[in-house]
């Protein structure tokens, strides 16, 4: 038997690729492997649930807050002795929470790890923690990228941006972002870019910072993108334009125009998306897709601006601001109100334009 490179010739003079086979069975050993850590996880997550039980019934029929605190430190002390660390007081806390949340194990995603959970018993409200939950396992988020979107508040992001009615509803069923103006956040969040806040940066910098950090451009932009070019060089007329950025949405089955701007947003910059979109609805666009958006990305905007000029004409461009530092939960929470009183006060007007 000779032995060439990879390659073994057999008694028969059969050449036998050992690097195939061996790729073969590592690929078996590490989907072996992967099923083996997640049966222990769920296994885990299982028996956290039940000392959640056990510990929530005995707090729920005691009539004393004190005695299921010592029930809890007691049980802390034998459980670390025998087990070693993970059932702290504040561990065997947290698993009680976790009962309360999810009181019926069979409705707890076997997908999602102990530390996805850990995560989401932090929210409070039932239908924010289905949104983050389903958006997990939909998106596939891992615990760093479910925390970051918890932190970043993407819940209630969502929540002002248009017709975010049917959020609670769809958020259960894990329908989000089926329509093309559904798309949009607001504000998006760019930390990871590593851009600081009040540096002096150029447009090309901020796109090539989103760019080198795809990854988390993607998952920040939502489920479903997909990117597609950057400087797209498009020909209307006699000149050439160049829109920053073109992803697609297979979601919404549409492409998604963003043009980034770091100073407020003019409507010079609205009206030349607006070619944009119109160009590729009538280039790109086929049969079953809807038309296309476009998306402006500004560090700061003027509404009345935006508002007057889209008026009623300009269709499928929409204006967002983004922040490339993670600002503090009061700011975001105060950023998040002002868009969602604008977004209120423009709805208004269109109703009371529609009853005249």
């Amino acid at each position: 038997m000779k032995k060439q490179n990879n390659m073994i010739v057999n008694s028969k003079n059969e050449l036998i690729n050992v690097e195939s086979i061996y790729q073969d069975i590592r690929n078996k050993i590490i989907t072996a492997r992967e099923k083996m850590y997640k049966h222990i996880d769920t296994t885990m997550t299982e028996v956290y649930w039940y000392v959640g039980k056990i510990t929530y019934e005995l707090s729920e029929n005691s009539t004393k807050a004190s005695y299921g605190k010592k029930i809890i430190d007691v049980l802390s002390v034998k459980l670390t002795n025998e087990f070693g660390s993970g059932f702290s007081p504040v561990s065997i806390r947290r698993m009680r929470r976790f009962y309360e949340y999810y009181p019926i194990w069979s409705t707890v995603s076997t997908e999602l790890s102990w530390a996805h959970f850990q995560e989401l018993i932090r929210i409070d409200r039932k239908e924010e923690r289905d949104f983050y939950e389903q958006e997990s396992l939909k998106s596939n988020w891992g615990c760093r990228e479910l925390r970051r979107q918890i932190n970043t508040k993407l819940y209630d992001r969502y929540l002002v941006s248009p017709d975010k009615n049917k959020i609670i509803d769809e958020s259960k069923k894990g329908l989000i972002e089926k329509q093309p103006n559904e798309l949009l956040k607001s504000p998006y969040i760019f930390e990871f870019a590593g851009l600081k806040e009040n540096k002096n940066y150029l447009e090309t910098d901020l796109e090539k910072a989103l760019l080198s950090h795809l990854t988390e451009f993607l998952l920040e932009l939502g489920r479903g993108f997909s990117y597609v070019a950057s400087q797209q060089r498009i020909k209307i007329g006699a000149e050439y334009y160049y829109p920053d950025l073109i992803f697609y949405n297979r979601l919404a089955k549409c492409f998604v125009i963003i043009d980034l701007k770091i100073g407020k947003l003019t409507h010079q910059d609205i009206g030349q998306m607006q070619m944009y979109v119109n160009y590729y609805k009538k280039t790109q666009m086929i049969d079953g897709e809807n038309e296309p958006i476009g998306i402006l990305l500004c560090a700061d905007k003027d509404d009345a601006v935006v508002e007057m000029t889209l008026g009623d004409d300009v269709k499928n461009v929409y204006a967002s601001k983004y922040l490339t530092y993670l600002p503090t939960k009061e700011e975001l929470i105060k950023i998040i109100k002002d868009e969602k009183e604008m977004f209120e006060l423009a709805s208004q007007n269109e109703e009371g334009e529609e009853n005249e």
